[in-house]
């Protein structure tokens, strides 16, 4: 089994994973499919299951909400509209009503931060006191919880192993050693792509433990991942500490 749970402060909320799926999928907000969103978003979310993450209680109670529409949609169309003239709150509208208010809000908050990041280029910064490299933000950029999870889901396509899941928590499986592998192939080169710490390993346990050792370096601040367009490829770099930052000048 393996031997460290990781626990994580990058975790974006169930209107975030909605968001990310509607983006991914590149279907109208208004028109969302029900149905096949509701599977994509349980795959995400017994993917967080298996590799053991926490999971917050507003996950579940999404979940349950979009089974419950997922199970509506399937009705025959006639029992579809005796139901919505039965039922005074519309579920399917008030989620969309939710994901549009939010959108807004999300866009809203990263054009606040585009502009507090140019006006800072304008004034000098106060003299920073010396702190060691895990005082310093190595955090995602454009890149998301979720962009990691669909990264390593492909990972876990493409290695096709047949072995079973449950049995396979019997091994005896290292984060830290992971850890250790991933700092030290960083030691040598200073980027990476995410899939190059993937190579080597050969059960589906040992890509589990890789994956929370790249966590596990996020929320230590050891490393910074970026991708080069929506959905494109990750790049795991070493974080830079401030000495590092000084001396380019």
């Amino acid at each position: 089994m393996i031997q460290c749970k990781v626990k994580l402060d990058i975790f974006e909320g169930p209107l975030d994973l909605l968001l990310y799926l509607v983006k991914k999928s590149e279907v109208d907000i208004y028109h969302i499919p029900i149905v096949e969103i509701t599977d994509q978003y349980l795959k995400y979310l017994d993917l967080m299951k298996t590799l053991d993450l926490e999971i917050a209680g507003e996950f579940l109670w999404m979940a349950a909400n979009l089974i419950y529409l997922k199970s509506k949609m399937l009705l025959p169309i006639e029992q579809q509209e005796e139901e919505e003239e039965d039922e005074e709150f519309d579920p399917h509208s008030e989620l969309i009503r939710q994901l549009i208010e939010y959108k807004k809000f999300k866009e809203a908050a990263d054009g606040l931060k585009k502009m507090e990041e140019a006006r800072s280029l304008y004034f000098p910064r106060e003299a920073t006191p010396e702190m060691d490299s895990h005082d310093f933000a190595a955090d995602l950029g454009e890149v998301s919880i979720f962009d990691l999870l669909n990264a390593f889901s492909k990972i876990l396509e493409k290695v096709q192993i047949r072995e079973n899941l449950n049995k396979l928590f019997e091994e005896e499986v290292s984060v830290e050693g992971k850890i250790l592998m991933i700092e030290e192939m960083l030691s040598s080169r200073f980027s990476f792509v995410l899939e190059d710490f993937f190579s080597g390993n050969v059960s589906r346990m040992e890509l589990v433990a890789t994956f929370l050792a790249v966590l596990e370096l996020i929320r230590l601040k050891r490393i910074r991942v970026t991708q080069d367009n929506n959905f494109g490829n990750i790049f795991v770099q070493r974080a830079v500490d401030i000495k590092q930052l000084e001396a380019r000048g």
